[in-house]
């Protein structure tokens, strides 16, 4: 055999060798390259998760609170001195024997409710005697989140005030009616009650001014044998000195700009019964 004839025959043999080597070389390259796809995949990844927290992060801090609640300021800040709404010839004319002052009621805050009663006996001897008595409630409220505004919530109380008065116990005869020129709202209520004293002609006003409700009872009687006084000439005073007291919680506030916000003290009654008849002969 030729030397040339054996190369040519030794070359044939490595060939299959040669192409098992090149194969795992070329596998051995590809598997390389697998973590390095990987490592590339994960930093796009944490660059997009970057990404999402900085737009988070510069979200607008506080864009879901609520604004704080507010409610309108109370338009009348304080009461006038209760025995001082009406005129001195304002009481000449409904208590003449009730002499120069009233009698002031109770209250631990004179700026949220305050009242004065006078009690007048024309004693005539023996033709008997005209009894008179008078009483005027001051009620004012404040503003107050929770509860609503100083207009509202004496709105309210007025509303409320009048259906007592009508419903009051041993009441006969109840008429009602809506008064105008008296505040911003008014209702007058009258009724006949029986003592044991007489038979009472009684009138009550209910009066709102903005966040002030008036209060005003007036009541008489003809007492041991005298005449029963006349309901029309009760009412028709009472009407005069409810708009006076109106007048006066208007006045009393004249100098102030604007009522004290936001007050959480709030009355809760009258400074006296405004539904109770005299109790004295």
């Amino acid at each position: 055999m030729s030397e040339g004839t054996m190369q040519r025959r030794a070359q044939r043999a490595d060939q299959p060798y040669q192409r098992a080597s090149r194969r795992l070389s070329r596998v051995l390259v590809g598997a390389a390259a697998v973590p390095v796809m990987l490592i590339a995949a994960g930093c796009s990844s944490d660059s997009g998760s970057g990404a999402d927290a900085k737009q988070v992060s510069e979200s607008p801090a506080g864009a879901s609170a609520s604004p704080s609640p507010t409610v309108e300021a109370a338009a009348y800040a304080k009461l006038p001195e209760p025995c001082k709404v009406l005129s001195k010839k304002t009481l000449e004319e409904l208590v003449p024997e009730a002499g120069k002052s009233g009698k002031e009621g109770s209250s631990d805050d004179v700026s949220a409710r305050a009242g004065c009663s006078w009690d007048s006996l024309d004693n005539n001897g023996v033709k008997g005697s005209q009894f008179r008595w008078l009483n005027v409630s001051l009620l004012r409220f404040e503003s107050d989140v929770t509860r609503g505004s100083g207009e509202q919530r004496a709105r309210d109380y007025y509303d409320k005030q009048v259906t007592d008065v009508q419903s009051a116990e041993g009441a006969k005869n109840t008429k009602a009616e809506q008064l105008t020129g008296t505040g911003d709202q008014a209702t007058a209520v009258r009724y006949d009650l029986k003592k044991k004293e007489g038979a009472f002609k009684q009138q009550t006003i209910v009066a709102r001014v903005e966040n002030v409700v008036v209060t005003l009872d007036y009541n008489g009687a003809g007492l041991a044998g005298d005449e029963t006084p006349d309901a029309d000439d009760l009412m028709k005073a009472a009407k005069k000195a409810a708009k006076e007291a109106v007048t006066a919680v208007t006045k009393a506030n004249e100098t102030d700009a604007s009522a004290t916000p936001g007050g959480t003290n709030s009355p809760s009654g009258s400074a006296t019964s405004s539904a109770t008849p005299a109790k004295k002969s």
